[in-house]
């Protein structure tokens, strides 16, 4: 599964009314680290794509959700869960940093279950 352009049009739908997490990549055409970690991200979304869908916003033309959710510089990953931000990564980095800390994130709910029993 490759990823996915949305728009402030789609976002809603695509984004906040997704069934499962979304990592939204916010990124431009001029930002070179921006197309630095795209193919990472690309590779990311064929091999954790049942777990995740990876989509890519362009912030020059769909300024609304950027300013929405706070984003200030770019490249700016946001994972979405049950439609809400649930983490944040800012920069660029290597593919095995950005996967870990998605890994992370995606479980990090998980990681201590309501009524687990453990303190």
């Amino acid at each position: 599964m490759s990823t996915k352009k949305v728009t402030d049009d789609s976002f809603e739908q695509d984004v906040i009314g997704s069934s499962k997490p979304v990592l939204v990549d916010f990124w431009a055409e001029w930002c070179g680290p921006c197309r630095m970690i795209a193919p990472a991200l690309e590779e990311i979304s064929q091999e954790l794509g049942e777990k995740v869908t990876v989509v890519k916003l362009n912030i020059d033309e769909n300024p609304d959700a950027p300013s929405r959710y706070g984003v200030r510089g770019i490249p700016t990953m946001i994972l979405f869960k049950d439609g809400k931000p649930a983490a944040t990564k800012v920069g660029a980095a290597p593919k095995t940093q950005i996967q870990g800390w998605l890994e992370q994130s995606l479980l990090a709910d998980r990681s201590s279950p309501a009524g687990s029993g453990a303190l």
